[in-house]
């Protein structure tokens, strides 16, 4: 079967099915009938002459859509939302009197991409949880391993595993808790009109103020009783927009850290992204094992990232009460963001579940880092046996500057300990340091840090939160 138009990536290769359908024609159009089904409902109930009949026709007709009839009718009138309208009234004429009554474009747009982006954002939530949970329960398998701690990607003092991926998981619980705040504030556009005045629904229903509120209230709970914005222009505020997209865009730099933290330890050998027994890691050089998913996350989520910046400028270029140029931007931006999103939380949730700890690699780059790491505690301990404090440091620095460009220079191991049990003027034996290098001396609080996280913190935030299958997502 050829392909020989463009296709998304995102549609054919990233994103879930789920999310694709959140976001599909049929998805955002039948909303749209819903809408019109809703406004007419609220306008026969309040005394307009909408009939039982053109009712049950619009209600015959929610899921029928003709993209024929509508491409042509949008060829002919130039608009979007009447080609629909026309569309909608060729399959109900007895109800294409009453249809889009009273309303703007808006009407049915605005309330249909918000009930959208709720949606979506739960989906987003669901699998935020799982991919807490994965992380949290990862967390708690490798809380005892000591690794080296890397500040400025040099060794640093010793944590563990699992306390290193308690602040990967801190990152995207502190996304749940600011999309939990940012839930609330996605209300209904209601029923505005071209300014946000409902100055036409008044005059609809001959200055009787009681009925348009009554009317608005209706369609608000038809639509599952979601609040409306208390004040709007022709659209709702696109604000709103660029803080869902900025959400998002902090949720791709909690991703983007994970993610590259799995790179930079695959490549020191101590952790590993799941690989399948047939996988190829590369064409060329087939020993390699390179971590695919952990950089199509980083590179999914910096467009995650950069697509804040469509939301934010077109917020900014509101004119007034309102102005055309957000909608071919925001036709690509939120559906982007959305998808996107989804399909770099599927990757973290897959990497989350199957990363690979290797013990032996983390020992070997402590038994590397530790003798430099563990000078303070060894010029203390020599202290103790007599040794004077300022020598003993002159001594140990000599040694450990020495030790370290022997490394460098002639790739050996570390010979710190050796060097340091040598020199007559400290007071150490072999075994005595041994006891000085044990790696649980050096990790702190690391394990317990991480299981009071994970237990006290994480789990009952997420609750039994989960999320649905990738479906055919390639991972």
């Amino acid at each position: 079967m050829s392909k020989p138009f463009y296709e998304s990536p995102l549609e054919g290769r990233y994103a879930s099915e789920a999310m694709r359908r959140v976001f599909s024609p049929d998805h955002r159009y039948g909303t749209w009938r819903r809408l019109w089904l809703a406004l007419a409902e609220a306008e026969q109930q309040l005394g307009l002459p909408v009939t039982d009949a053109q009712l049950d026709e619009l209600r015959a007709h929610l899921d029928d859509i003709d993209y024929d009839a509508v491409r042509a009718h949008e060829e002919r009138v130039r608009h979007d939302v009447m080609a629909h309208v026309l569309a909608l009234g060729d399959l109900c004429p007895t109800a294409r009197p009453i249809i889009h009554l009273g309303a703007t474009s808006c009407y049915v747009t605005d309330n249909a991409d918000l009930l959208l982006l709720r949606e979506a954002l739960g989906l987003i939530r669901g699998k935020l949880c799982e991919a807490l949970r994965a992380l949290g329960d990862f967390a708690l398998k490798t809380k005892d391993i000591p690794c080296v701690g890397l500040t400025h990607l040099q060794a640093a003092q010793p944590l563990t595993v699992g306390r290193r991926a308690a602040c990967w998981a801190q990152d995207l619980l502190q996304d749940l808790t600011d999309l939990d705040a940012l839930l609330p504030s996605i209300k209904l556009l209601g029923c505005r009109g071209a300014t946000g005045t409902q100055a036409s629904f008044l005059d609809l229903f001959d200055g009787d103020v009681d009925k348009v509120e009554t009317m608005e209230q209706a369609i608000s709970q038809k639509l599952g009783g979601l609040p409306v914005f208390d004040v709007s222009g022709q659209t709702y505020p696109r604000k709103l927009d660029a803080r869902v997209l900025n959400l998002l865009a902090s949720l791709g730099i909690s991703c983007y850290r994970f993610a590259q933290d799995v790179r930079l330890l695959q490549s020191r050998g101590e952790m590993e992204e799941p690989f399948g027994s047939s996988q190829i890691g590369s064409s060329a050089m087939a020993y390699k094992r390179n971590p695919i998913r952990a950089e199509r996350a980083c590179s999914l989520s910096r467009h995650l990232i950069a697509l804040s910046q469509d939301a934010a400028m077109t917020a900014c270029t509101q004119w007034c009460e309102r102005t055309l140029d957000d909608s071919a931007n925001r036709r690509i931006a939120l559906p982007e963001a959305f998808l996107t999103a989804d399909a770099v939380l599927d990757i973290v949730i897959y990497l989350a579940r199957g990363l690979v700890v290797y013990p032996k690699m983390c020992e070997r780059g402590l038994r590397d880092a530790l003798p430099f790491i563990a000078t303070e505690n060894i010029m203390m301990e020599a202290v103790k046996k007599g040794g004077d404090r300022q020598s003993t440091h002159e001594r140990i620095r000599a040694h450990a500057q020495a030790a370290a460009v022997r490394m460098k220079e002639e790739g050996t191991a570390n010979d710190l300990l050796q060097r340091i049990v040598e020199d007559p003027s400290l007071p150490l034996t072999q075994e005595e340091l041994s006891t000085l290098l044990e790696p649980s001396k050096y990790i702190g609080l690391a394990p317990r840090q991480t299981e009071r996280f994970v237990t006290r913190v994480l789990r009952p935030a997420i609750g039994q939160d989960g999320c649905a299958d990738a479906g055919n997502v390639v991972l």
